[in-house]
């Protein structure tokens, strides 16, 4: 049994990956939710619908975001009646989340998670990483700032000084899913933004020091592979590395693996992680992705 922690981008592609070498029904994903929020009066839970589009072999590889196919007439035609949309969201992918909005009416965000995926026929457990709302502010040279004002709005261009986000409760289930693999996977996501929130969360730190632990560095070089990680990680003094994410992950971390473009970090991560991978961590494609699942998986295959 294995956990993958997951944000929205790099990890759904290691996904990809992993369940061509194991069985599916034998891993869990937790997934960030820091995120989430209400858009066009549904719930847009963005990370989590990416883990499950990917998951059930829908998930559309240009944007990692949406249906591969889906057709955009709902949202043009609320463009053209005055209505625009912060988000693009295509018509397969609205209807999900329309699902989603209906069935949190009564339950909390991880049964309406799990009532999906089985809907999707995904056989590995998806764990939002909290059923309580998470909100980000992220400080910048401009103001105070909302993520998706951040991120959509603003095209991630302010400088960010600060960030900080709310304390929540963990879902049910998720530490325990951390107890008990043989394996925890941290995915190439942003350590800061989409690991992050997960770590915060309360026994996740202690569960991760007795379990046996792997992390893929986001950032090739000194730049992540996408995202506005790097600015996450200036703002809060970390070296925009992988050297950099080491210094997140290094208190609970047993193996590390870097890019090939990046072995001259090596000697200096080793002095933070017990075991350092040097190898291809750039997944262009399928190919890409299975040899560095397989290398990761290693002796539980």
């Amino acid at each position: 049994m294995i956990t993958v922690l997951s944000g929205g981008t790099g990890t759904p592609k290691l996904l990809q990956g992993i369940i061509r070498l194991i069985d599916p029904a034998n891993m869990t994903v937790v997934v960030n939710t820091l995120e989430n929020s209400y858009f066009s009066g549904v719930y847009v839970a963005a990370d989590l619908d990416t883990v499950m589009y990917t998951l059930s072999g829908i998930i559309n590889e240009e944007t990692w975001y949406g249906i591969a196919g889906d057709t955009f007439i709902t949202h043009e035609t609320l463009k053209e009646i005055g209505c625009g949309e912060l988000l693009k969201i295509g018509d397969q992918d609205r209807a999900i989340k329309i699902q989603k909005t209906l069935l949190l009416e009564k339950n909390p965000l991880s049964k309406a998670v799990d009532i999906q995926r089985r809907k999707l026929g995904i056989k590995s457990r998806i764990i939002p990483m909290s059923d309580q709302e998470s909100q980000i502010n992220i400080i910048t040279d401009q103001g105070s700032l909302e993520f998706h004002q951040f991120l959509i709005e603003q095209k991630s261009e302010p400088e960010v000084l600060d960030l900080n986000y709310s304390s929540v409760e963990p879902a049910p289930g998720l530490v325990d899913s951390i107890e008990k693999s043989d394996m925890v996977i941290i995915g190439p996501s942003n350590p800061i933004t989409s690991v992050g929130p997960i770590l915060s969360l309360e026994g996740v730190r202690d569960a991760l020091k007795k379990s046996y632990v792997v992390a893929i560095s986001p950032i090739i070089g000194n730049k992540p592979v996408s995202g506005p990680a790097g600015k996450f990680m200036n703002a809060l003094g970390h070296e925009v590395s992988p050297a950099g994410v080491a210094t997140v992950y290094q208190d609970f971390l047993d193996k590390f693996y870097i890019d090939l473009e990046d072995d001259i970090h090596q000697e200096k991560i080793e002095k933070l992680i017990t075991e350092v991978v040097v190898t291809n961590t750039n997944m262009n494609n399928i190919e890409d992705k299975v040899m560095l699942a397989r290398s990761i998986l290693g002796e539980i295959l």
